[in-house]
Order: structure tokens, then C-alpha cells, then sequence
């Protein structure tokens, strides 16, 4: 048997993983205080006597949560070629009970900022990739997943951290483990394995595009990923080899694929996903599931053999828990475990956070540099460590009985619901509409319309005067550093950063904001229209704003035009107006500092 880790009193360990196998609204969302004992591997010959211990524990009634590193490789396979490891093969938390997910705080302090640094050059990357197409090229393999740290050092709260960036890549595998030596945050949206009784699935995730700023926009990178025969090859490449894998431990004839090129919305990227399932054979062990899979081949490439070789050549520092298993063995054996991606690892004030993607003959390196891009943008997105539970929300007109663009609000509120992850049933949220429009048959009303994360809705009325004819405006003194959150691309409740740009000189209406490229992006509660060159134009929505519906009527009219507008720009504009469909057009002045 292992030896038993120190225990800390003050550990904690916190699990939301999705079900796999369910609608995708119920979660095993559970937190764990200090473990009754821990079972820790240092070396290849104890991992798979930690497997077994887990495994004989948790159908004792136990629930054990830990991980594996990818170095952890060498103990099911010796020609898996890897680096020493730089901490445990493998640690694994045993707890006598589950407790609830902790109570939310509202009052928590922003997440300390964060300054990653790449270890990798760009000259670095198109030297690495010229190597593997090399490979590819005299048949060694037929794809390679490349992956590379960035290395912050942070000093805050780890489990505020994990918190923040749980909520800037919600749904998935999340998962936070505090050893004492070391805190794990993953918030991996990738699924290694699941297995309970004789089934298991696997859900191997392979190609990627970025998100849309617009929902036209959005669908059609989301399409075009599922269509690109790159992203297709890709995908099928690792399919093929985890179908093999998982035919070690099935029964004959038991292993298919169900679903393939699935496409998943996360916040910064859609990622294409494949189901691989299974019946297992009668006697199969964790260790021997184990020993069929791991690592994923979804972070190898393929064959595993020579894709791990490459790997150790070509990534100089060991990858650890990033790109090994983290996850929870359920009393009675139900084991989940994710692929940490999207995961940091924090060791004192050191953190570590990997990044990659599958390369293979007709990747290009502008292309893959860029989509490194996309997937490290969860990092910067963890702002706050907790918030408010958070409503979507579409602000309308109701004048004498009628409401203003409901249609259009509603679809924008439907597509909000789809990115959030939230229930939506279009046909409520418009019977709450016309059931508060009822009852408002006269007079000029601002009415809220609401929906919760459970898609629940509910709206609300305010009296309104009529909007002035001319409004005064002021210009932002910094940059809005929110321009590209979700938060500013939908309308929600959280406002706290248009909030914090609220106007604070008597008589100006709302305040001008610019992105961190000096480009102006909207108002606090509206958009802008401005008149430069002898025509309208309103920014493009990639500077980072609401696609508002006043100004989405105009452009589709022709009214507006789409053009970025500099901060250096504004001495020039001729006219402006604020613009929203609450209020409508109302003309604007703006005082711009002489330079």
C-alpha cells in the first residue's frame, strides 16, 4: 500500500463535473473537506497499487478525488516516453462523506491580476512545427498534439482563483485539489472517461474555432468547423486510436461510435467532440481502464508511441497534472475524470498553465498560433472570483400598448440563453411579456424582461419620460477592459463594469467608452452613431460591444454604416447620436480634450 500523505485541516476539494450521459442540466457538483487518508505515487511502481486502493476504497463506500500526471504514463506502458515528473505520479484524496458546493460570497475582492508569461517564441513554435510535419511527412505519425506552459506568479486565494476562472469556462470537468504542496484548478471542458457498471464512454475533443461576435457570425464558424476536412482528420485520427485503446478492456464486438463532429459552445471557442463507447469485460479494473487509455489520445496524437517520443524531444519540462487525469471515483466505483486542459497548476506563488493542439499535415502555423490564442482567453477572462447569480436581460419600449421590437429582443435574449447555457423556452418569455404589456395599455413604459439560469422569466415595468431631444456625453478617461467580456457582447444583469464608467458631472447622460486599441466602442447604456467623412457609422461589433437593436435596425436599413472609429478620430466626427431602441435617436455632443 502507498504511504498516507500529511493531512492539513484546511484542505479542500471541490467538484462540478457534468453527467456525461445525461441532459447536460444536472451536475455532480460536491465539496470535501480534509481527507481521511490520501494515497500518494512518487514513483512508477506505486501508481497502479494507488489505482487499486482507489478502486477497493471507493466500493467500500468511499469517495476518492484526485489525479494523475501525464508522467503517471510509464507505469502502464515503458516505451511511453516522458520526462521525470515534477510532483507526485499520483494523489488521490479518500473522504468519508461529500458536503455541499459552498455558499457563494458575494463580497469577494476581484482575482489579484494575473501577468502570464509564454516560454514559447513564435520563431520557437514555426521551428517546432516545420519538425513535426517533418515527422508526419516520413510517416513517424500522423498527428501530434503540441503543447507548451505559460508560467504567472499569483498571490491571492488559489480557491478564489478557481472560482473566477470556473466562471469564465463554466459547464465541463471542474475541478479544484488542494494536496498542500499543490493546488490543481482545472476547469477542463473535455471529458477522458466515464464508467459505471459495465459501460464507459469517452469523449475525445479535437479541433477548434473561435467564437462569433454576432450570431450569424457565430453559427458559421461553428459550421465550418464541423465541415473543414483538417479539423475532420483531426478528429477521426483520435477516434480511430481511442477506439483501439478501449477495445483492451471491451467486450467483442461492444465498441462504437454514436456521435461524431459534435460541436460545443464554450466562451472564448467551439470545440468538436466525438462519443467513443463500450461494454466493459467482466473483471475490468480502474487500473486496467487505466492502462487501456491513458494518457487520452487526444494529447498525444497518434500512433501513442511515437507521438509520446516526439513529445519528450520537443517539450523541454515535464507537462504534469496538465494533460494527465483529474477526477472522482464515486462510492461504488463510478469513476469520472476529465483531461486537464484549461487547467492551472499553483505551487506557492508559482502557477503553470498549458496550452496546445493537435498538428498534423496540412496544419498551418498562423492558424494554430492563433488558436492557442482563443483557447488561452479563459485566463484573462477570470476577473472575480464569485458573483451574483446573474439574469440575461433585454430592456424595451412599451408605448401606448405596444412594444418595440419584441421579436428581436427576444431572439437576441434566445441567443444569449444558447451561450450561457441557460433554459429557454421562447414561448414563456413571451406570454410574460404580453401579460405585463396587457396590463400597461397607456403611457410610455421601460420594461425589463428577465430570465434566470433555470429559464425562468419575468418582467417588469417602469414609467418613463419622454426621452430629450439632445443629450451631452462624456468620454471615458481609460480604457474599457471589459470591451471583449461576455458580459458587454450580451446583456446581463452584471453591469458592474459599465457601472464603474457611470457619468459623474452633472447633466452628461452616459459615457463614451474605448477598448484598449483606442477604438471607440458604445456608451454605458447604448450605442453610438457618428458622423465622419460625410457619413453615419457605428463601430464594428469586433471592437467589443452590444449589438444593440436600435442600431442593428439602422445598419440592416443602411442608416449606419460599420467603420472603426479611433479615440484620435473624435476632433473630426461632425455629429453624434446615442442610440438604443429604448430611446431611439437622440442627438449628442461630446467634448473631446484639445491635444
Amino acid at each position: 500500500m502507498p504511504p498516507d500523505g500529511a493531512l492539513h485541516s484546511t484542505l479542500r476539494t471541490l467538484i462540478d463535473f457534468a453527467q456525461p450521459r445525461g441532459d447536460g442540466a444536472s451536475r455532480l457538483r460536491l465539496s470535501f473537506g480534509a481527507p481521511s487518508r490520501v494515497l500518494v505515487a512518487r514513483t512508477v511502481a506505486e501508481v497502479l497499487p494507488v489505482l487499486e486502493a482507489v478502486e477497493a476504497l471507493a466500493r467500500e463506500g468511499h469517495w476518492c478525488v484526485g489525479y494523475l500526471r501525464y508522467e503517471a504514463a510509464a507505469a502502464f506502458d515503458p516505451a511511453f516516453a516522458v520526462h521525470a515528473a515534477d510532483g507526485p505520479l499520483a494523489w488521490f484524496g479518500v473522504h468519508d462523506e461529500a458536503l455541499p458546493w459552498p455558499e457563494v460570497q458575494n463580497n469577494a475582492s476581484p482575482v489579484p491580476t494575473v501577468d502570464w508569461q509564454d516560454s514559447l517564441s513564435r520563431a520557437d513554435f514555426d521551428q517546432r512545427m516545420q519538425a513535426i510535419h517533418r515527422a508526419i511527412a516520413n510517416g513517424e505519425l500522423y498527428q501530434l498534439n503540441y503543447t507548451a506552459p505559460s508560467h504567472a506568479g499569483f498571490h491571492g486565494d488559489a480557491q478564489d482563483w478557481f472560482l473566477a476562472l470556473r466562471q469564465a469556462q463554466p459547464d465541463g470537468y471542474t475541478a479544484f485539489i488542494d494536496t498542500g504542496e499543490e493546488q490543481v484548478l482545472s476547469v477542463s471542458p473535455e471529458l477522458f472517461f466515464d464508467w459505471h457498471d459495465d459501460r464507459i464512454l469517452t469523449r475525445p475533443m479535437k479541433g477548434t474555432a473561435p467564437r462569433g461576435a454576432t450570431p450569424a457570425e457565430d453559427e458559421a464558424l461553428a459550421q465550418r468547423l464541423r465541415t473543414v476536412p483538417k479539423e475532420r482528420a483531426e478528429n477521426v485520427m483520435i477516434v480511430d486510436l481511442i477506439r483501439n485503446d478501449l477495445s483492451r478492456v471491451a467486450r467483442p464486438f461492444s465498441v462504437r461510435v454514436p456521435r461524431l463532429f459534435h460541436t460545443e459552445a464554450l466562451p472564448t471557442v467551439w470545440q468538436m467532440t466525438s462519443d467513443v463507447e463500450a461494454l466493459v469485460r467482466e473483471g475490468t479494473t480502474l487500473a486496467d481502464v487505466f492502462g487501456a487509455l491513458f494518457p487520452c489520445g487526444s494529447i498525444t496524437g497518434a500512433p501513442k508511441v511515437s507521438a509520446m517520443r516526439m513529445i519528450r524531444e520537443l517539450e523541454p519540462e515535464a507537462r504534469g497534472v496538465y494533460c494527465g487525469a483529474v477526477g472522482v471515483v464515486q462510492p461504488g466505483g463510478h469513476a469520472t475524470f476529465n483531461v486537464p486542459i484549461r487547467t492551472v497548476t499553483l505551487r506557492g506563488s508559482e502557477a503553470r498553465c498549458g496550452i496546445g493542439s493537435g498538428i498534423t499535415a496540412d496544419a498551418q502555423a498562423d492558424a494554430e498560433w492563433e488558436e492557442w490564442r482563443h483557447k488561452r482567453a479563459f485566463l484573462s477572462h477570470a476577473k472575480r472570483p464569485v458573483n451574483p447569480p446573474f439574469e440575461l436581460l433585454e430592456t424595451l419600449a412599451l408605448a401606448a400598448g405596444e412594444l418595440r421590437d419584441a421579436p428581436a429582443h427576444l431572439a437576441r435574449m434566445a441567443n444569449a440563453a444558447r451561450h450561457f447555457g441557460y433554459a429557454w423556452n421562447e414561448a414563456l418569455a413571451a406570454a410574460c411579456l404580453h401579460r405585463l404589456q396587457a396590463q400597461h395599455t397607456a403611457g410610455m413604459w421601460r420594461v425589463r424582461l428577465l430570465l434566470d439560469a433555470q429559464g425562468t422569466p419575468r418582467a417588469e415595468a417602469f414609467a418613463m419620460e419622454a426621452p430629450p431631444a439632445r443629450v451631452q456625453l462624456q468620454l471615458a478617461d481609460r480604457a474599457f477592459d471589459e470591451a471583449h467580456s461576455d458580459f458587454t457582447r450580451f446583456k446581463t444583469t452584471r453591469r458592474a463594469h459599465y457601472e464603474a464608467f457611470a457619468p459623474t458631472a452633472a447633466g452628461v447622460f452616459d459615457t463614451l467608452l474605448w477598448n484598449r486599441d483606442g477604438e471607440v466602442t458604445e456608451c454605458t447604456r447604448g450605442n453610438i452613431a457618428l458622423l465622419l467623412d460625410g457619413r453615419w457609422v457605428t463601430p464594428p461589433l469586433r471592437c467589443g460591444l452590444l449589438n444593440g437593436i436600435g442600431r442593428a435596425n439602422r445598419v440592416r436599413s443602411g442608416q449606419l454604416a460599420e467603420a472603426v472609429v479611433r479615440v484620435d478620430d473624435l476632433p473630426r466626427v461632425q455629429a453624434l447620436a446615442f442610440v438604443n431602441s429604448l430611446r431611439g435617436w437622440l442627438d449628442a455632443d461630446l467634448n473631446v480634450p484639445q491635444k
